[in-house]
């Protein structure tokens, strides 16, 4: 079993069929097929079934899978480790999607133009999706929230804090001020699926104070989730940084939540698994301007929570 069947085994996966999987790694279909019934020969087992054109992994493969991106991940780390200490190879990247919206984009440019030799990969995801993704080794790296349960940061990961966002209540404009969760008059919570941690932190809240939302409406941006709040469909939670991207907020009122305060942003690795190109990351997401402070608002209506 050796890497080259390991990554091609993988592609197979991530591609969901072999075709895709020749054309990723610039290979001949028939290869890849071979190198697969080898993979196969020499586990004694069969890694796919196919379900009409579709190729489905067995329990064998599903088990096969996570050591093979474990054994790839070190292997990865090897080449590194030998290699002179420069940035290079692929850097793969998971992000929340209000960083990746809002703080990312000018890093990453200066982080191409230093480091043109890093390829670099994005992906974003929910909080508690790219944490369970960086535990796989499935991205290498991943910006997340501070999660309200400190556990779903265990041992194996090392963390440095790059970002604080101050957490808002997003609602119509001409809402009353919010004292408290009582003063909130729409009953629907606007927010990202479950995992989301600035969900977790908002829903917290709700709870100590024994309210429940009547509903929660889940959509996957926040220029949908604004656009929402602004036609009265309920009020959502964000990162007072997100309302900078917003062309035009004056349909919404912004509540500050002091209860809730500020929550880090952190660069999330598992411990031992670093390279060059993560400290290149690293370095430049701790060397920027905005260093602590959220870039001011405009263009909305502030309402001090008191």
């Amino acid at each position: 079993m050796d890497l080259a069947a390991l990554t091609i085994f993988r592609a197979v996966v991530r591609e969901n069929g072999v075709t895709r999987a020749a054309a990723k790694l610039n290979r001949v279909q028939s290869n890849v097929t071979t190198r697969i019934k080898q993979l196969e020969q020499q586990l004694g087992t069969d890694l796919f079934i196919r379900d009409g054109r579709r190729l489905v992994l067995t329990p064998a493969g599903e088990t096969l899978l996570p050591y093979a991106e474990r054994l790839l991940a070190l292997a990865d780390e090897a080449r590194h480790a030998v290699r002179e200490d420069r940035p290079s190879g692929r850097l793969r990247l998971g992000t929340m999607e209000s960083v990746a919206a809002t703080r990312l984009p000018a890093l990453l440019a200066r982080y191409h133009q230093q480091w043109p030799a890093v390829a670099l990969e994005l992906e974003t995801g929910t909080t508690g999706k790219l944490i369970e993704r960086v535990r796989e080794f499935e991205v290498d790296a991943a910006l997340v929230a501070t999660p309200p349960d400190p556990a779903l940061l265990g041992e194996i990961f090392e963390t440095v804090s790059v970002f604080r966002e101050e957490l808002v209540m997003l609602t119509p404009r001409g809402h009353r001020p919010i004292h408290e969760v009582r003063d909130i008059a729409l009953s629907t919570l606007i927010a990202f699926e479950r995992g989301c941690a600035y969900r977790s932190y908002i829903e917290n809240w709700y709870l100590e104070h024994g309210v429940r939302p009547a509903r929660v409406l889940e959509l996957g941006s926040y220029h949908a989730i604004v656009a929402c709040v602004a036609a009265g469909a309920g009020v959502a939670v964000a990162p007072r940084s997100v309302l900078n991207l917003q062309t035009d907020a004056s349909n919404i009122a912004v509540h500050a939540l002091p209860d809730i305060g500020v929550i880090e942003t952190l660069l999330v690795w598992r411990r031992g698994h670093f390279s060059p190109a993560l400290n290149a990351l690293k370095q430049t997401l701790l060397a920027r301007d905005d260093a602590v402070e959220s870039p001011a608002v405009t263009a909305v209506t502030a309402v001090d929570a008191g």
